[in-house]
């Protein structure tokens, strides 16, 4: 059964921004992850080799950075839970498994990740003009709110 957090209060800008969040997605998302979680691990295995310790927290962060671009590119959502890889992350984390098998789980991530990409209904780019006219209503609806309130 999945968690959901508590929403005590959704304000209609809220609704209307949870409404069409899909837009902010796009194929961007492989380039930004991607890349950002072959860097560290390059600076994980530099820790590895130099110093012989690995992060392991940072490791689990990457892994559960990759997870999640996967199913962005999968589902066209950002998934906040890891309910089915939870137990492995805290392994991670807690160092009780060994870097073979990380960089293994790394590896395969980064093909199920390629492939995503290559399937991916994304769109090239985000839709930066509903996303700018989205912004400008909200700000403008602040400004009605501080006026309220002065």
């Amino acid at each position: 059964m999945p968690v959901h957090p508590l929403v005590e209060t959704v304000t209609p800008l809220a609704e209307e921004l949870l409404a069409m969040r899909a837009i902010f997605l796009s194929k961007l998302v492989y380039q930004t992850y991607n890349g950002y979680v072959l860097s560290q691990f390059k600076k994980l295995e530099h820790d590895l080799r130099t110093r012989g310790q690995v992060r392991w927290k940072h490791a689990m962060h990457l892994i559960r950075l990759l997870l999640s671009g996967i199913t962005v590119l999968k589902a066209g959502q950002v998934p906040v839970q890891v309910a089915e890889q939870r137990k492995q992350l805290l392994a991670i984390r807690h160092a009780q498994v060994p870097w073979e098998e990380v960089n293994a789980w790394r590896l395969r991530l980064h093909r199920e990740f390629d492939v995503a990409f290559t399937t991916t209904h994304l769109p090239e780019r985000p839709d930066y003009d509903k996303v700018n006219a989205f912004l400008l209503k909200a700000r403008r609806s602040m400004v009605e709110e501080v006026r309220l309130w002065s």
